[in-house]
């Protein structure tokens, strides 16, 4: 049988290193750096729960195909010329994705573990954003989750706490996991494409 939560946690992990490696593309990186960015766009979450909770060894450590995926693509990232005309434009549907999966994905782990609906949506949040907000901070720019003009890390938290109800209400595995992530995913695409913000200036920027 097929294990779902695995095979989200490689598609996550394809789409952060994504979103990362075309940012490093566009600052011109090395493979060095392309790699590095990948790497930490799709774990640097994970590894942050991870260690808040003290769950040793870090994920990623035990799972070390993950790391070395993201090693693959990043020298493909490297030396595919096309690659080069991927704008920044283009990470918001991979970084949607990753977003989506990583917070429904963290939350359940730490729900796993025994901690609250309250501090597993945190934790969900966490894992869904912290890689975003390093990768963009080492890209030189401001991370999404504190940006004004993006609605991020609210819709991961939401879309945990409709996970934990889902979960409660109905009798499947899947289909509270389903909706959790493709709510984040959808909302988060909405509110890119029709500009929706939880703050707006008041003169209406």
């Amino acid at each position: 049988m097929i294990d779902i939560i695995y095979v989200l946690e490689m598609v996550g992990i394809v789409a952060f290193a994504i979103s990362g490696m075309i940012v490093a593309r566009s600052k011109n990186m090395d493979p060095v750096g392309i790699f590095t960015i990948g790497f930490i766009t799709a774990l640097g979450g994970g590894t942050l729960r991870d260690l808040i909770m003290d769950n040793h060894p870090l994920y990623w450590i035990k799972h070390e195909e993950q790391p070395m995926l993201i090693l693959a693509m990043a020298v493909v990232f490297s030396y595919w010329k096309k690659a080069e005309r991927l704008r920044e434009s283009r990470i918001v549907f991979p970084d949607a994705i990753g977003l989506g999966v990583f917070s429904i994905l963290g939350a359940q782990l730490a729900l796993d573990l025994g901690h609250s609906w309250f501090v597993a949506s945190l934790l969900g949040v966490m894992t869904g954003t912290f890689g975003g907000a390093l990768r963009d901070t080492l890209c030189n720019e401001v991370p999404y989750i504190f940006r004004k003009d993006q609605i991020y890390a609210s819709i991961s938290f939401a879309g945990c706490w409709l996970y934990f109800v889902c979960q409660w209400f109905l009798d499947n595995e899947v289909l509270p996991l389903t909706i959790g992530l493709l709510f984040i995913v959808i909302v988060r695409m909405l509110a890119v494409r029709f500009d929706i913000r939880l703050q707006r200036d008041s003169h209406g920027n």
